[in-house]
């Protein structure tokens, strides 16, 4: 009968623990889930610390501290429509709360409406004028829409010439509002050894200025030819080139560049154009052409795609090079990796028949096939002075079957005269 009794108090035990509710450890402490949420974010494992946060509120709908972590968790995402519903959501029945305010002016300024940045800085500023921090977010909104109006130097793609061969990516994010007027300088080699040996350097110099529609650049380049071939080549030539980097809307802008030689190995005439389009949750598409004119006409068309990752930004890009046989084609892939708002290394793999640019000089058009990689920096020096420093490999086919290895490398400045303090 005892073991009867035992047997049957088993059995209940058993059915009650399979039935009852049991609570994860947040129901107890949720500071402590809290805070290890807020770790996985800062570790950079958003995914993860989204969906423990979702857990955390269905416990505690009202722990307001956890859902302006969650509406950040999906800002850093980029998921930025639900991280707005949340926030506005707590400041519309809270508002004194800062916390959900100045991650609410994070957020636009992500999504580049800085005109609300600043008016929800001026919130908290009202009540706590010597903060600092909020002092900061509302300048950087204030230097963004005096900035030709664009949108937040955060996540916009802002051109900069110094990108060589990529004239449209985001290249330095806050450097196009870091000053009204800078001076540049800079050095490009290209050199192979096969069919023979040749050694092409460009010295380049100019300025540029911001205006209220976007950025202009104007500046020369002095070319250095060195073949050794019977007999020998050494000459030196001038290239005139002016840029305009027009923003046309908080989603639209545009590259324009014309060059000019009067020498023999720059193009005569080189002309490009190029045209972005941002789209939500931070994706880019862009369309353009290069024309070149040597002693021939030459087309090349571009398209891309730009995309940015927590503190990655991607982009592939495709070449079309229209011959008389028919259009060719080369791909590209650049990923580059943001140490802060300014710094970033960058690394482009690229295959194909139309490389990104061919005719710097007029021996280049004999590429056939080419695979390549470029290794990039960028950095600021000071707070006036920043740096670009390249290099590349290239294996390419000449010539039928036959292949050689070429080199590249540069190294280029820019130093603002009017940085914003």
């Amino acid at each position: 009968m005892q073991n009867l009794v035992i047997y049957f108090a088993l059995v209940i035990s058993s059915s009650l623990l399979l039935n009852f509710p049991v609570f994860p450890q947040i129901t107890s402490y949720p500071e402590t889930e809290y805070s290890r949420i807020r770790t996985l974010a800062h570790e950079g494992n958003l995914a993860e610390a989204e969906s423990a946060a979702v857990a955390l509120l269905d416990s505690f709908p009202d722990y307001s501290d956890a859902s302006i972590l969650l509406a950040r968790i999906y800002g850093w995402q980029q998921k930025y429509e639900p991280a707005r519903a949340i926030l506005d959501s707590i400041i519309l029945s809270n508002p004194t709360n800062t916390d959900a305010i100045e991650a609410r002016i994070d957020l636009a300024l992500w999504m580049g409406d800085n005109k609300l940045s600043i008016d929800l800085a001026d919130r908290i500023l009202t009540s706590d004028p010597t903060n600092i921090a909020i002092q900061d977010k509302k300048l950087r909104a204030k230097n963004a829409l005096e900035a030709a109006d664009t949108t937040s130097a955060e996540t916009s793609p802002v051109p900069d010439s110094l990108m060589r061969n990529q004239p449209g990516s985001i290249a330095a994010r806050n450097l196009e509002t870091a000053g009204k007027t800078d001076l540049r300088a800079g050095y490009y080699f290209d050199t192979y050894s096969e069919p023979y040996g040749r050694f092409w350097q460009v010295f380049q110099a100019g300025a540029s200025h911001l205006l209220r529609f976007g950025r202009i650049i104007g500046g020369v380049n002095i070319g250095n030819l060195h073949t050794y071939t019977d007999p020998r080549i050494k000459a030196t030539e001038v290239q005139f080139e002016a840029e305009a980097y027009p923003v046309i809307s908080h989603s639209d802008y545009a590259w324009l560049d014309y060059a000019y030689s009067p020498g023999k190995y720059f193009p005569s005439h080189k002309v490009s154009a190029e045209y972005w389009h941002t789209f939500k949750y931070g994706w880019v598409a862009s369309a353009g052409m290069r024309y070149y004119y040597f002693n021939s006409n030459i087309f090349i068309g571009t398209l891309s795609v730009e995309k940015y990752y927590k503190s990655w930004w991607f982009s592939p890009r495709i070449y079309l090079y229209f011959k008389n046989i028919g259009v060719t084609t080369s791909y590209y892939l650049t990923a580059r990796k943001y140490f802060n708002d300014i710094n970033w290394l960058q690394l482009t793999a690229g295959y194909g028949t139309a490389p990104d640019e061919p005719f710097d000089i007029l021996a280049a058009p004999v590429r056939q096939y080419a695979f390549s990689l470029r290794l990039a920096y960028f950095a600021s020096v000071t707070k006036d002075l920043f740096l670009r420093a390249g290099i590349g490999y290239s294996r390419e086919e000449y010539a039928a079957s036959l292949k050689r290895n070429r080199f590249e490398g540069s190294l280029n400045f820019i130093y603002v005269l009017n940085s914003k303090k």
